[in-house]
């Protein structure tokens, strides 16, 4: 047989040389979580001053409804849906990889350094750029989500060179990170106290994480980035498993661990560096989509799928709540924050384990 051979099996699908395992708890979670997904996306739609049903919604979607609500629903409310899904997609999917080959439920790309680069370099490019809060603000004539995308790709690269001893251990990266993360923070703290008073109310907005105001020009460079990633983690899928087994075990069954181990890291420096200069440091959402997901699939790692459904859920249902179900709109940071800092503490107290 020509090409890609692809065989089923009873304990996963044999695609050419890449091995997909499949359970059927992993499945049903995954499933379960990708309706409540679609319902959650809806609703997001629909909630707002408008008052639109969930078959306004869907008439829009299909074309059939009047212009006033295809134009609400499609220019208004569609994008930020989207960019609300794509965000904890990316976010939860970058969490689910770094808490995967760092084996540590509290190593997630806050911790790397990777949102702080970020932030640091949306930070300058609103103060240092004479720019707003916007797509379009520069620094250098660059927008702040290039700016921004590349300060999180410089803090990472900065975290992996410092960490490489003839390797890189994995907490040795997330204690470097860690130090980075507190650097980058004293960095920008510096930047606010320099700017004038309106460059520090929109660099403050944009820290806080938020998708008011968000299009869909912020929305396709996260969909890109979506895209490409699922293709390389398929082929790291069975090194995201043997890694849970040691390295030394993992090299004596044929992996090359810095090889894959860079490889992981890179993809979840590009989803969080995409999700953050498209919203803004939306907290705490990497830590928790992954542990959520991993609880209900009953897996020994988070499984990747389900994670970036998790964080797409949790991060449209805040936004619902900002938008509904308080007086004024708050930024959707805000309420992941409230969500995430107890369920923190939750874990902290329940794992003795956790290094």
């Amino acid at each position: 047989m020509s090409g890609v051979e692809l065989k089923a099996r009873r304990d996963g699908i044999m695609l050419g040389p890449v091995g997909l395992p499949w359970r059927p708890r992993v499945l049903a979670a995954t499933a379960v979580v990708a309706v409540v997904a679609a319902l959650v996306f809806a609703g997001g739609i629909a909630a707002g001053s408008s008052g639109l049903s969930l078959p306004d919604v869907l008439a829009a979607l299909a074309g059939v409804a009047d212009s006033a609500t295809s134009f609400i629903v499609t220019e208004l409310r569609l994008p930020r849906a989207a960019a609300g899904a794509a965000v904890g997609a990316c976010l939860g999917l970058a969490g689910a990889l770094t808490q995967t080959f760092s084996r540590n439920p509290l190593a997630t790309p806050d911790i790397l350094g990777v949102t702080s680069g970020a932030a640091a370099g949306a930070v300058a490019a609103i103060v240092l750029g004479g720019g707003g809060y916007s797509v379009g603000a520069s620094l250098l004539g660059f927008g702040i989500p290039v700016v921004a995308a590349v300060g999180g790709l410089v803090a990472a690269g900065l975290a992996y060179g410092l960490a490489w001893r003839g390797g890189v251990d994995s907490y040795r990266i997330i204690l470097i990170g860690i130090g980075l993360t507190a650097s980058l923070g004293g960095l920008t703290s510096y930047l606010l106290v320099r700017a004038q008073l309106t460059q520090a109310s929109a660099a403050s907005q944009w820290l806080v994480g938020s998708l008011s105001g968000i299009s869909w020009a912020s929305v396709w460079p996260m969909l890109a980035v979506l895209g490409c990633a699922v293709p390389v983690l398929i082929t790291q899928a069975a090194g995201l498993t043997l890694g849970q087994l040691g390295d030394e075990f993992s090299v004596s069954l044929g992996l090359a661990v810095q090889r894959h181990r860079l490889i992981v890291i890179g993809v979840a420096v590009l989803l969080t560096a995409a999700a953050v200069s498209a919203a803004g440091p939306v907290g705490f959402i990497a830590f928790v989509a992954p542990q959520l997901a991993q609880r209900l699939a009953g897996t020994a790692r988070p499984p990747l799928v389900a994670s970036a459904l998790t964080g797409a859920v949790v991060v449209l249902a805040a936004d619902v709540l900002a938008r509904s179900l308080l007086p004024g709109e708050i930024p959707v940071g805000i309420i992941t924050a409230v969500i995430g800092a107890p369920y923190l503490i939750w874990l902290l107290i329940r794992r003795k384990d956790v290094r």
